[in-house]
């Protein structure tokens, strides 16, 4: 059994410790850990400070409450640009693209414990970790295109380097939940556990990654970052530009006054 005590964190970040091992707890559950700005920065500042640790060795992150996240928060906490429209670009390359990044180099082993839903963003961070782990009642969800949006945050890249061409443009592009048993089916994800076994599993898995060959791990790290993700900065950066493009768009705002009424959204193709 391992046991993480509470250690210094920040608004939105819950930062749990034993030993060389550390938790990372995403902390609005009342929005289901949905990514406002504050979320944004100090998720950045916890991860900026985990890698730069030199006594901690395995990091995990999970969500608080009922989910891990549910993507961006669309009711509020964006920045804005004059228009009213959000400044999906700025706040993609200075506080998602960081965070992503941040986790696939930092030089020990991250897992991610996916309780709930892993949708938008909050899926792209969950693939950014090394190993993911999900309870029973886990789905993830590229939810972008239901509000005419497209996947950010590295998914576009981080999905199909696990499951391939064919599965990740079905999520992209339907935008349907896939179960966790499902994903770990498809690849991609690692395991998946009951409900009530989820953050023990996840811990004991941690605290034995921090008792583990560090530098070893670090050098697989680096071996798969290599061969899978060495164009990871210029997709981020492709992927902010369409994203800024389709936070332009007609069919973006019906999809979040679709989202806000909770009705059906009737998109145009505009």
């Amino acid at each position: 059994m391992s046991a993480f005590e509470p250690a210094d964190g920040f608004d939105t970040i819950n930062v749990y410790r034993s030993g060389a091992a550390v938790k990372l707890e995403l902390n609005r559950p009342e929005r289901l850990n949905s990514w406002d700005r504050q979320l944004g920065l100090d998720l950045l500042s916890a991860v900026r400070a985990v890698a730069d640790d030199p006594g901690i060795r395995a990091v995990q992150i999970t969500g608080a409450g009922r989910a891990f996240s549910s993507g961006a928060d669309l009711r509020g906490g964006t920045d804005l640009l004059p228009d009213g429209r959000p400044g999906v670009y700025k706040v993609l390359t200075e506080r998602y693209h960081p965070i992503i990044t941040g986790i696939r180099r930092m030089a020990k082993p991250v897992i991610a414990a996916v309780n709930g839903a892993a949708a938008g963003i909050g899926l792209s961070l969950a693939l950014a970790c090394d190993l993911v782990l999900a309870a029973d009642s886990a789905y993830f969800l590229l939810a972008f295109v239901n509000i005419g949006l497209v996947p950010d945050g590295g998914s576009s890249l981080l999905v199909p380097s696990r499951i391939g061409f064919a599965r990740a443009a079905e999520l992209a592009m339907l935008g349907e939940r896939l179960p966790a048993a499902e994903a770990k089916h498809w690849g991609l994800i690692n395991q998946v556990w009951p409900d009530a076994e989820l953050a023990q599993r996840a811990d004991d898995l941690t605290v034995k990654l921090a008792d583990g060959p560090t530098r070893s791990y670090a050098g697989s790290k680096r071996q798969l970052n290599q061969w899978l993700y060495r164009g990871i900065d210029e997709q981020l950066e492709f992927e902010a530009n369409i994203q800024r493009e389709m936070a332009g768009s007609a069919d973006f705002l019906e999809g979040v006054a679709a989202f806000a009424g909770k009705r059906a959204p009737k998109f145009r193709g505009e």
